[in-house]
């Protein structure tokens, strides 16, 4: 398949689609209501020691590939002191920076290269859960029921006679028991504790006023060191139902599933408490110049639950996951885009558009799996219906390409500029991911869309440092999505993002107006905004097109038609 991007002065021939409806997006000017945001990966995205994990100073040695590719704003996820149970996700600090990913002053260093470079910095919090090794639980373990000490936690007796079943019947979003139980001072089995993930992640009680407080000082914290905003980390947890009563969820509902249609959410998922706290935290942010931002991971369905998360007072953002989650169909995709524009815009915020991220399978697979893959699960060797590379490739380049042109603000994360595909055949004596172990292998995980960067086809590890040591092992054929591969190549997927993040910096298109296109077909994405015409084909035959100006297109377009699984930018004449 040829990807050559046609040339700017490229034209087409005739077909002139009919107007639809028109949908705008939020109100206001501030700058992340139409940002394009890099989610970088800290072990995975530049190793500065040669250690095999990525880390602080490697960031900052890469930054200006990020300033070249025209992004917005970095996002980095955790980075604090952790035992690195799940890749930092299980903070035992959350005022340092882990020794594996350097100092203080590394981040200071880091923020400071950004802001030359003129690219904000959003940081991961962390509030749902804590480490197991966290001062605040060591305490909690060596104090007894009832303490202050433990009030911090989500402790409660047993069930039956002797205490020796858990609480209720949740269950881990990793697999198994949401409870353990602890030993006690006298060495007999006491106390359970709550952990939604791992058992070295137990959760915090946000009924607590020492938590609460304790996390408004960890905000002003980071936004005194001059952090631009917050991604929050399950954002949609920390408060849980009175009494933590018994909950199955539906078969269907997905690990992280906040409740479905108008179904009440899960006792532990969506509590209308959050949202008190998001309150206080807009107040925090508010007092901090240059529009500081909170983006909330909400696993909420349906969107218009997940506005309630995005109201004035509350946070600015929230991932739209129903978006990542559309399949490749025209009509899902025009119906959530509708949806989302709506919905957002009736409480005044951006719709926020995402395809990858570091928890689900990689955009560039994802899209020709051709059998059911529930967020969380991934896939390998063993998993069914695993994708054709050339058709996710081509799906991802032209699902990107939509994206980018819609307006609000765009998530991009670290690789998929580079067309990085699932890395599938990780050996499983490699894997990481407690999903992985806390399943017996029935579960892949998250692995497969973490594999560290390939930078340089010729470089030990790609690049990703000197010596050629990698956390998790780098598939072989990745040399050839090596930036220095694809760099200034025309009709490489690193020049089609850096193309399309041009041109949707010259046109405004974040702050656009969509207005939908008939008369394509019905497995044809069409609309126009700020002078641009966006078509998408998702069905299996060529789309005649308008004469125009071809802006960008991710394949060749030779004649009058879009080919199947292609999208084309176009200037709009009228």
């Amino acid at each position: 398949m040829s990807t050559r991007e046609p040339a700017e002065t490229d034209t087409l021939t005739p077909t002139a689609p009919l107007e639809g409806t028109a949908t705008t997006t939020g109100q206001g000017h501030e700058w992340w209501r139409t940002a394009v945001i890099y989610q970088v990966y800290p072990r995975s995205f530049a190793d500065g020691d040669g250690d095999g994990v990525g880390d602080l100073p490697g960031i900052t040695s890469r930054l200006d590939a990020l300033g070249e590719l025209g992004v917005d704003a970095v996002w980095l996820s955790p980075f604090y002191t952790s035992p690195q149970r799940d890749a930092g996700y299980d903070v035992a600090d959350y005022r340092d920076v882990d020794p594996l990913f350097g100092t203080l002053d590394d981040f200071d260093a880091l923020r400071a290269r950004a802001t030359e470079l003129g690219l904000r910095v959003i940081v991961d919090v962390v509030p749902n859960h804590t480490s197991s090794d966290h001062a605040w639980f060591r305490e909690a373990l060596a104090s007894a029921p009832g303490s202050a000490a433990r009030g911090r936690y989500l402790f409660r007796d047993g069930r039956g006679s002797d205490g020796d079943l858990p609480p209720n019947n949740w269950q881990s979003i990793f697999g198994g028991p949401a409870w353990s139980r602890v030993i006690e001072a006298d060495g007999r089995p006491g106390q359970w504790y709550l952990h939604l993930f791992d058992s070295s992640q137990p959760d915090l009680d946000w009924t607590n006023r020492r938590v609460r407080d304790e996390f408004v000082d960890v905000l002003r914290f980071w936004l005194d060191r001059g952090v631009d905003g917050f991604r929050v980390d399950v954002a949609h947890g920390m408060v849980k139902a009175e009494g933590l009563p018994d909950y199955t969820p539906p078969a269907d509902s997905g690990s992280m599933g906040g409740g479905q249609g108008d179904s009440a959410p899960p006792p532990y998922w969506g509590q209308e408490g959050v949202h008190e706290i998001y309150r206080e935290w807009h107040t925090v942010l508010a007092e901090y110049p240059g529009d500081r931002v909170l983006v909330a991971e909400a696993w909420v369905e349906p969107l218009s639950r997940l506005a309630d998360w995005v109201r004035p007072d509350e946070m600015h953002q929230a991932f739209n996951f129903a978006y990542l989650e559309t399949g490749w169909s025209a009509p899902a995709v025009r119906q959530v885009v509708d949806a989302s524009i709506q919905t957002f815009s009736s409480v005044g915020a951006p719709s926020t558009w995402v395809l990858s991220n570091h928890d689900v399978v990689r955009h560039a697979s994802r899209l020709a799996l051709t059998a059911e893959n529930p967020q969380g699960y991934g896939i390998g060797p063993k998993s069914e219906g695993l994708p054709v590379p050339e058709l996710g490739l081509a799906r991802a380049r032209a699902a990107s390409a939509l994206m980018l042109a819609l307006p609000g603000s765009a998530y991009v994360y670290q690789g998929e500029e580079l067309g990085l595909p699932e890395a599938i055949d990780l050996p499983d004596d490699s894997r990481q991911d407690p999903t992985w172990f806390r399943t017996d292998g029935e579960r892949y995980g998250r692995d497969g869309c973490r594999v560290p960067l390939p930078w340089s086809a010729t470089e030990p590890a790609f690049g990703f440092n000197a010596t050629g040591a990698s956390w998790l092992p780098q598939p072989a054929d990745w040399s050839t999505y090596a930036r220095d591969e694809q760099r200034g190549v025309a009709g490489s997927t690193l020049e089609l993002y850096t193309r399309a993040l041009r041109l949707r910096a010259d046109h405004e298109l974040g702050a656009g107006t969509l207005t939908w296109l008939d008369g394509f077909g019905p497995d044809v994405v069409a609309f126009r905004s700020q002078g641009v015409t966006v078509v998408t084909n998702m069905g299996n035959v060529p789309v005649e097109l308008p004469v125009a100006e071809v802006l960008l297109a991710t394949m060749v377009v030779e004649g009058p038609a879009l080919p199947p699984n292609a999208t084309v930018w176009l200037a709009t004449t009228s």
